[in-house]
């Protein structure tokens, strides 16, 4: 029988949801930037990146193994 450290993942999942999510928020950076050039909105910018930001916080919430793999940046 196999037995799961669920701290340990929890800590993994974590790990990489940041990992998955670094390429995004640089492109979004990128977005950020030109939006501010040329005057557009950039609201729907702020709410991407704070949502990617907020990906690492929602591991503590999960309770099954299932819940954690589902997590996606």
């Amino acid at each position: 029988m196999i037995s799961v450290n669920f701290n340990k993942a929890k800590t993994v999942t974590a790990e990489r949801l940041r990992k998955e999510r670094l390429p995004k928020l640089q492109d979004l950076d990128v977005q950020y930037q030109r939006a501010l050039e040329t005057g557009a909105d950039t609201a729907d910018i702020v709410a991407q990146k704070q949502t990617l930001r907020d990906l690492p916080t929602q591991v503590d919430t999960c309770t099954t193994l299932t819940e954690l793999k589902n997590l996606k940046a």
